[in-house]
């Protein structure tokens, strides 16, 4: 092991000692000087997960969120210099981690937070232009066609009440609002940045098998005959509204033969 990997390795192991080779400009043990660098590395990337999960911090408290965040991130340690995208792996560690387990509505709503934060990172892509989204609804093989979406949508399906729990952490009377969600409700989030701003709103059922049906590539016919065999009282007009109006989708492609 290099000097670099066993420096590296010991900023993140808290009984880790200093490691070789160290020197501090005027002599003095440079074991001092290792420890405060290494607690300012610490709380720097569980500040980095706490910027990126504020709601999940929010329902366990400051000091069990940075509890938690510490072991994860010696556990999981950052791959990239870059932070913005720090902690995609938290949700599935929060839902291993046993302390959590009274609360398990917790990591869906850190995976909501992650697509959230994904969504703002996400390429920019141009909408089909409504001239193009005339041709394309007006065309008779519009049931082949394969949508291409915007890179910053995703869709979130949950057990629990996760856009309720997210939505109730953006209003002034966070209290308040809790006491109306019913977190055993399951709830589907679509996650969709809108200009500068990421969008996180409610879909039935439905509506998200139609959209992640269309994500995977899957014809428009197909993918809307799945949702309507999901839900019956899938709605394709306000599904299909919902996407246009939030510019969503980007490219179609026809095959004719299907469409046949």
């Amino acid at each position: 092991m290099n000097i670099q990997s066993a420096f590296a390795d010991a900023l993140l192991a808290p009984e880790a000692v200093c490691p070789p080779g160290l020197l501090a400009w005027n002599g003095s043990d440079p074991g001092r000087r290792f420890a405060v660098y290494r607690n300012n590395v610490m709380v720097s990337l569980i500040d980095a997960l706490a910027d990126s999960y504020p709601v999940t911090q929010q329902l366990v408290g400051e000091e069990f969120f940075a509890a938690m965040a510490r072991l994860f991130v010696q556990a999981q340690p950052p791959r990239s210099p870059v932070l913005a995208l720090y902690g995609e792996g938290f949700a599935d560690f929060i839902e291993a981690f046993p302390p959590a387990a009274g609360l398990p509505y917790l990591a869906d709503v850190a995976r909501l937070e992650m697509r959230r934060v994904q969504a703002w990172h996400a390429a920019d892509a141009a909408p089909l232009t409504e001239q193009e989204l005339a041709r394309l609804l007006a065309d008779a093989a519009l049931p082949a066609a394969r949508f291409g979406l915007q890179p910053s949508l995703a869709v979130l399906r949950s057990r629990h009440a996760v856009v309720s729990l997210w939505a109730a952490h953006q209003t002034d009377d966070v209290t308040a609002a809790l006491a109306q969600v019913a977190v055993e409700d399951a709830e589907n989030a679509l996650v969709l940045r809108v200009g500068l701003e990421v969008d996180i709103v409610r879909i039935a059922d439905g509506a998200a098998i139609f959209i992640l049906n269309l994500q995977q590539g899957v014809a428009f016919g197909a993918a809307a005959g799945q949702a309507l065999a999901a839900e019956s009282g899938f709605d394709l007009v306000a599904a299909l509204g919902m996407l246009l109006r939030g510019g969503a989708i980007c490219s179609a492609g026809f095959s004719r033969s299907e469409a046949a």
